[in-house]
């Protein structure tokens, strides 16, 4: 399965000064919304990144999204593995689990992402159901950025990667783009546009 190609073909590779959830700036986004709007397509992607995990031989009580990029991907992921399926949201600023959500003491659970640039809002996914009793025994995503290194991945590890090295990261394709801070941005020193940030904390 050729993912690339699939974000090109849905107009979701998107080229520009953009500023992500990460507070990064990069050239490129993922703009996994206009790939998962499409049922068929969804279904796919989840069932290729199921196919996976279940070779890895990983056990999976429950798929958890933190809200909202990574509510499509996760909720397939999960239906992809026969399991359940709960999220995370911010409240105040902080990842929670709320809407009667529970998990139980050592409950296995897989954080999933559309895309992960450096897994902070997975690890803040993660954090959250730990702290219930929970097990996280891996992360997923469709996309992976390129920062963190993931299952059978040629990217290596980057030290902006938040996921924890003990830990598999299951993704379908590496899109190994560049990511700045922003006081080392080449696009800003270029004096580009400002950044925009089109993922679900900005427009």
């Amino acid at each position: 399965m050729n993912v690339k190609e699939i974000y090109e073909k849905h107009k979701a590779l998107l080229k520009g000064h953009f500023l992500l959830s990460s507070g990064k700036h990069s050239e490129y986004y993922l703009q996994s919304a206009r790939v998962l709007e499409y049922p068929d397509v969804a279904e796919k992607l989840a069932k290729e990144l199921a196919k996976q995990i279940l070779a890895a031989g990983i056990k999976v009580d429950t798929v958890c999204s933190p809200a909202i990029g990574g509510l499509l991907a996760g909720y397939e992921l999960a239906r992809a593995l026969g399991v359940r399926f709960i999220f995370t949201e911010r409240v105040n600023g902080e990842m929670t689990l709320r809407r009667g959500f529970e998990v139980k003491e050592g409950e296995k659970i897989l954080i999933c992402e559309d895309i992960i640039t450096t897994g902070g809002s997975a690890m803040e996914a993660a954090r959250e159901v730990e702290k219930r009793g929970a097990e996280v025994v891996g992360f997923a995503a469709i996309a992976n950025s390129g920062v963190c290194k993931r299952v059978n991945g040629k990217t290596e590890r980057k030290k902006e990667c938040k996921l924890p090295e003990d830990k598999p990261f299951f993704a379908l394709e590496d899109f190994d783009f560049e990511v700045y801070d922003p006081n080392e941005c080449p696009l800003c020193k270029m004096g580009a546009c400002a950044p925009v940030k089109p993922g679900s904390r900005g427009n």
